[in-house]
């Protein structure tokens, strides 16, 4: 009897600590990427200011064949570092600070009477937020991107490897971005 305690305790022990880690990690209802940033930590993200805008070549879009249109974004703490001067100023980006990136592929629109390129189906969001106590190993980032599922307004996580933010990041550290952070985009002129 006591065995079979033992035993019970060795399988169930485990299984509660996964499924208690699984619900902690849903506990909001919002999908969270391999290293646990989750969406809702975005909330808003889609009012947020635009920084710039970059439309990418088939390369730049996944799996794309047409190519995207994207928009960065960033919340109050980015937009406030970029109007005290980063990347120039040789200031490290503020913690809190986020940014996220809007996929688009291209679309047109057949009652505008020019011909104009507009967003088609949304393939994305990306984002970055500056937490250098949480995300040591990638000199403060932390990365995640989601995916929309169908038409119905919810995401997923586009992966769910924990090492997949150093991936991320390994974009991030060339030379010249180094120096600026480990950030691509400028504040587009207004």
């Amino acid at each position: 009897m006591k065995r079979q305690l033992i035993a019970s305790l060795v399988i169930l022990v485990p299984m509660t600590f996964v499924v208690g880690m699984t619900l902690a990690a849903q506990e909001d209802g919002s999908p969270r990427s391999g290293n646990g940033i989750a969406l809702s930590e975005f909330k808003g993200y889609d009012a947020w200011q635009v920084i710039a805008t970059s439309v990418a070549g088939n390369d730049g879009c996944g799996t794309s064949t047409v190519g995207c249109m994207k928009a960065i974004v960033g919340n109050p703490v980015m937009i406030k570092a970029y109007r005290d001067g980063i990347p120039e100023n040789g200031k490290p980006v503020p913690d809190g600070a986020a940014m996220a990136k809007i996929e688009w592929l291209k679309g047109s629109d057949p009652n505008s009477p020019y011909e104009v390129m507009v967003p088609g189906e949304n393939t994305e969001v990306a984002f970055m937020v500056k937490d250098s106590k949480r995300f040591r190993e990638t000199d403060g980032w932390g990365y995640a991107t989601f995916l929309p599922v169908g038409k119905s307004g919810a995401f997923k996580a586009k992966t769910n490897d924990p090492t997949a933010a150093k991936t991320c990041h390994s974009c991030h550290t060339n030379g010249a971005t180094k120096a600026r952070d480990f950030v691509y985009t400028d504040y587009a002129a207004r």
